[in-house]
C-alpha cells in the first residue's frame, strides 16, 4: 500500500505536478520563441487536450483511489471550469484597456496563469488547514460563497466598473519601478538609460496575478466545499485554471451572448455554499448529488441560452 500524502500516494503527486510541468516546459520552448496570435481552432485543440487530462486525471482516482473521490475531483473540475468565466470577461477588458497586441496575449497569459497556480496551491493549503484547526471556518467559507452569488446575480454579469488603471498594485508597481511606453516585442524588462525599467507587459502580467487573487478568494472555497481532500482540490483547480487560456481565445466573444449566465452561475455557487453550512452542521450531501446539481444547473442555464435567441427569432 503506497504511503498517502495530502489524500493521496505519491506517485499520484508525481505523475501530476511532472506531467504539467513536462507540458509548461514544451509550451514555453516551442510555442513562445516568437509572439504568435491563437486561433479559433488551435484554442479548441487546447481546450479539449486539457478536458481529456481532466477526464483521464478523475479515471484514475475512481481507479485508483476511490470512486467517491472521483466523483469530487469531477465536481470540483466543474465549478472551478464554470467560475474561469468571469476571469475570461476580465482578460478581455485587461487587453483591451492595455491594448496588448493579439500576438503577446498567450505570452502573457502563459506567465499569468503559472503564477496563479502557485497562489491557488497556497489559499488550498491555508484553506484546509484553517478548516481542520477551526470548524467555524466551514460556516465562514460557506457564508462567503452566499454573498458572493448574491454579488454575481445583482452584477447582472457586468464587469464594466472593473478598471484595472485605478487598481492598488497598478499604483504600487508605478511607484516602485519606471516604466517605458513601447511593449518592446513581448519582454517583462528591458534596460534603458542603462536603468532596468518595466514594460507595459509587466503591468499586464501584474493586473492579471492581482485579479487573479481576488477571484480566488470565491473560487478556492466553492471547490473546498465540494472536497477538503489536498489532492483533489488542488488537481481539480490545476487542471481548471491550465484550460483557462484557451478557454479565453476561444470563447471570449462566444460566452458574453449568453443571456442570465450570470444567474446560473450565482445558483451554482449558492448551491455549493448551502452544501458546505449543511455538510458543516452534520447534513452531508453525497457526491454524485452535488454533480448532478451541477451539471442540471450548467445545463439548464446553457440551454436556455440557445433556446432564447431561436424562440425570438423564430417569433
Amino acid at each position: 500500500m503506497s504511503e498517502m500524502t495530502g489524500g493521496a500516494p505519491l506517485w499520484a503527486w508525481v505523475a501530476l505536478i511532472g506531467g504539467v510541468a513536462l507540458f509548461l516546459m514544451v509550451d514555453l520552448l516551442a510555442m513562445h520563441r516568437h509572439p504568435q496570435v491563437v486561433g479559433f481552432r488551435a484554442a479548441l485543440l487546447m481546450i479539449v487536450w486539457w478536458v481529456a487530462w481532466a477526464v483521464v486525471t478523475g479515471f484514475t482516482i475512481g481507479v485508483g483511489l476511490s470512486p467517491a473521490l472521483a466523483l469530487e475531483f469531477a465536481s470540483a473540475y466543474i465549478v472551478e471550469l464554470s467560475l474561469s468565466v468571469d476571469n475570461v470577461f476580465v482578460f478581455a477588458v485587461i487587453f483591451q484597456r492595455f491594448a496588448v497586441p493579439a500576438p503577446l496575449q498567450p505570452r502573457v497569459l502563459f506567465w499569468g496563469i503559472l503564477g496563479a497556480i502557485v497562489l491557488r496551491g497556497a489559499f488550498i493549503g491555508g484553506g484546509i488547514a484553517l478548516m481542520a484547526a477551526f470548524h467555524s471556518m466551514l460556516y465562514i467559507f460557506g457564508a462567503v460563497l452566499l454573498w458572493t452569488a448574491w454579488r454575481m446575480l445583482r452584477s447582472h454579469g457586468e464587469i464594466g466598473g472593473f478598471d484595472p488603471n485605478r487598481a492598488c498594485w497598478t499604483r504600487l508597481l508605478l511607484k516602485c519601478i519606471p516604466m517605458v511606453s513601447s511593449y518592446d516585442s513581448g519582454k517583462f524588462l528591458v534596460r534603458s538609460d542603462g536603468r532596468l525599467r518595466a514594460t507595459p507587459l509587466l503591468l499586464v502580467l501584474v493586473t492579471i496575478e492581482g485579479t487573479d487573487l481576488l477571484f480566488a478568494v470565491d473560487s478556492i472555497p466553492a471547490a473546498l466545499a465540494i472536497t477538503q481532500v489536498p489532492f483533489i482540490a488542488f488537481s481539480s483547480n490545476l487542471l481548471a485554471i491550465l484550460g483557462l487560456r484557451a478557454l479565453y481565445f476561444a470563447l471570449a466573444g462566444i460566452l458574453r451572448k449568453i443571456p442570465a449566465l450570470h444567474i446560473g452561475l450565482s445558483v451554482l455557487i449558492a448551491g455549493i455554499g448551502v452544501k458546505m453550512i449543511l455538510g458543516a452542521a452534520g447534513f452531508a450531501i453525497a457526491p454524485v448529488w452535488t454533480l448532478v446539481f451541477i451539471a442540471a444547473t450548467l445545463g439548464t442555464t446553457i440551454g436556455l441560452g440557445v433556446l432564447r435567441p431561436a424562440c425570438r427569432a423564430g417569433g
